[in-house]
């Protein structure tokens, strides 16, 4: 690949290289070595990041967002880029954001920049030859390695790229700095064995590696005793976990198994896939309280042509049957889904199919895309490419329909009462609203009025309020100002928030945690925990 004309030659290229930071002042204490981790993509990015931030705290650095605006440099000495392969903007992004730092790394040679990620797993020496000022490439597998590439970089003065092509290490036994004090994230398992032709994920994130069950459980418990009352677990396929040690009813045991920890008021978990649903994690989900009546489930189309071309294993019927079965044992289930347009060789009839299953299906809402080519995925080479101004026809028409079915949906929760769990800020508008704004059970969002004179919930509270208005993307409850129903229940969650609200970081984050002990799978096996019974 050629080097981007506006990038300096070789020799230029030099006053980019990382340094070691000159000694401070004897005078003055050395002012702290700050960090920024900037993530882009799905829910498993944003848990690695909070791992990344985690392993920088432990070395010393602290957040630049937790510094007063006063103290505050203008750019960190470390920039985190956690980067996704999977849309088509993807490069522009990150190389923009690059771009916008080359001045930044100019003024400042001994700022570090590194990216990780799906983008740096896939384009690897790629990234140096466009960017030559950026000081280490690491990827997926290898997130704990980021600390001892960015000293060997300042040390050796050039670029450092470590790719490796397996995990060593799962994630968890990483220290983590958590984003939110009542919420949090569990990865069950990594990759994805699944071969479907638009996605790249597989070749970037591995084959499936599962945890085993008496960890995650552990760890679960170690979140609720720090005051999370809310977790969400987190796999590429969530319903395929146990795999690796040959369970395939185990993530409905694990379901089960989170409904005896004390404490623990909301699971919630992400993406299962159709081909593996099975009647079993509809009933761990329908008979186990603390389980919450939301389920994501990417349908991708509704055309069973498109499916099959796709290398989805299952057709639009047993999708709608696995939503009928969940609306029988859940009836207050909102479901959701992802929706691709203008896959290679997609026809108006095809598309037909997709709008005819978004009718049926009566989604709360959708995550639509626009099909795009992802370089090194089998349908990027595929003939019959569909014109961008056909998928965009396509695409408004998908949209218009998907904002019907969640407008008339959310008009049906009209007067019905919701518990909310408060969150810090879930609402652009609630300041100007005068609401605060948090998640139902089934996941949607409401904002809701706080009565003059009453108590004003935490994050990480719950309030039950009544819905007064459904709109299309949210639910508005304003009943507490209406005489209707508004009590606020305070949580370990709200408390959990509260005393961080003075810590002396000033980020309003917990402190790092440390990574959970690594369990391999075992020489002789154990007693089985309470998930993994037969």
């Amino acid at each position: 690949m050629t080097t981007h004309p506006s990038l300096p030659s070789p020799s230029q290229s030099a006053v980019f290289a990382a340094s070691a930071p000159s000694a401070p002042d004897a005078a003055t204490p050395p002012a702290p070595r700050t960090y920024d981790v900037r993530t882009h993509g799905c829910q498993m990015n944003v848990h690695d990041s909070e791992r990344l931030s985690g392993l920088l705290e432990t070395a010393g650095f602290v957040d630049l967002a937790g510094l007063p605006a006063g103290e505050r440099p203008e750019v960190a000495d470390v920039v985190v880029f956690n980067t996704c392969a999977v849309r088509e903007n993807a490069d522009n992004k990150l190389y923009g954001n690059l771009g916008q730092l080359r001045q930044a790394k100019l003024k400042k040679p001994d700022m570090q920049i590194a990216v990780g990620g799906c983008m740096a797993q896939k384009d690897r020496g790629t990234i140096i030859e466009r960017a030559p000022w950026v000081d280490v490439v690491f990827g997926t597998h290898n997130i704990g390695s980021l600390p001892a590439l960015l000293d060997r970089a300042a040390h050796n003065k050039r670029a450092e790229v470590e790719i490796l092509e397996s995990l060593e290490v799962f994630p968890s036994t990483l220290p983590t700095r958590r984003d939110s004090a009542y919420s949090g994230w569990v990865s069950i398992s990594v990759g994805c064995n699944n071969t479907c032709t638009f996605c790249i994920v597989p070749s970037l994130r591995g084959k499936e590696q599962d945890r085993r069950p008496g960890e995650i459980l552990a760890e679960i418990e170690a979140l609720v005793a720090q005051g999370v009352v809310e977790v969400t677990l987190l796999g590429q396929n969530v319903n395929t976990y146990g795999v690796e040690f040959g369970d395939r009813l185990a993530f409905g045991k694990l379901l089960r198994a989170c409904g005896e920890i004390d404490g623990l008021e909301r699971v919630r978990f992400t993406s299962p896939h159709p081909a593996a649903f099975t009647d079993d994690v509809i009933l761990a989900m329908a008979e186990t309280p603390n389980v919450m009546p939301s389920l994501h489930m990417p349908l991708q189309s509704g055309s069973d042509k498109v499916l099959k071309d796709m290398r989805r294993s299952y057709r639009s019927a047993k999708f709608l049957r696995i939503i009928d079965t969940v609306r029988e044992h859940i009836p207050d289930a909102a479901i959701t889904t992802d929706i691709i347009v203008g896959f290679p060789g997609e026809t108006e009839e095809d598309f037909q199919g997709t709008l005819d299953v978004v009718r049926a299906a009566r989604f709360s809402s959708a995550f639509t895309f626009q099909y795009s080519i992802r370089p090194g995925t089998p349908a990027a080479t595929m003939k019959q490419q569909v014109p961008k101004e056909v998928v965009q026809e396509r695409f408004e028409r998908l949209i218009a329909l998907q904002e019907e079915v969640s407008w008339a949906e959310n008009r049906t929760l009209e007067g019905r009462e919701v518990e909310v769990l408060v969150a810090p800020s879930e609402g652009r508008k609630d300041a100007e609203t005068r609401r605060l704004s948090g998640r139902a059970r089934d996941n949607r969002l409401v904002h809701f009025a706080v009565p003059d004179g009453a108590e004003v919930p935490r994050p990480g509270d719950a309030v039950t309020v009544a819905v007064t208005y459904g709109a299309p993307h949210h639910l508005v409850a304003d009943s507490g100002v209406q005489g209707g129903a508004y009590a606020v229940r305070r949580t370990p969650g709200g408390d959990a928030w509260e005393a961080l609200q003075d810590a002396p970081n000033g980020t309003g984050k917990p402190a790092v945690s440390l990574g959970m002990p690594a369990v391999g799978r075992p020489t002789v096996p154990p007693a089985a925990p309470a998930c993994a019974a037969p």
